[in-house]
């Protein structure tokens, strides 16, 4: 599959990306500017959540890799984004293979290794499902 970008719509606001491995960070954060948003990095969820907690600013989306060091790992994070913040998207990725009903809706889930189309999808679904990408 190949997505065109050209039919997404800016996207405003921060998207937070959580992964501790830096050229997939890299990757990632490089995809969101190009998507218009602004990315904030982290390699673990605890610096995440300090931020989430501290920040005035309006976030988004959370991209959070499973597997990251701290005291939290990327789906506790998640869970507690979707408690306190109900209205921030979500995406959990991981290298691990975990069972689809253990990552609970409305967070999407991706495995690893992915593809830029398919990290794009899924940023497209869940912040501008009324308008989805052309698939070519």
């Amino acid at each position: 599959m190949i997505a065109n970008w050209e039919g997404m719509r800016r996207i405003d606001g921060e998207i937070l990306i959580i992964e501790d491995d830096p050229t997939l960070r890299r990757i990632t954060q490089h995809i969101v500017e190009e998507l218009g948003a602004e990315a904030v990095t982290f390699e673990s969820a605890d610096d995440a959540l300090v931020y989430l907690l501290q920040s005035s600013k309006h976030c988004c989306l959370v991209i959070a890799d499973y597997g990251v060091p701290g005291q939290l790992n990327g789906m506790e994070l998640i869970r507690l984004v979707r408690e306190k913040w109900p209205f921030v998207k979500t995406l959990l990725m991981s290298g691990y293979e975990l069972l689809p009903a253990t990552v609970s809706a409305p967070t999407v889930y991706l495995q690893k290794p992915w593809t830029i189309d398919e990290l794009l999808v899924s940023i497209a679904d869940l912040l501008q499902p009324d308008f989805p990408i052309q698939k070519l």
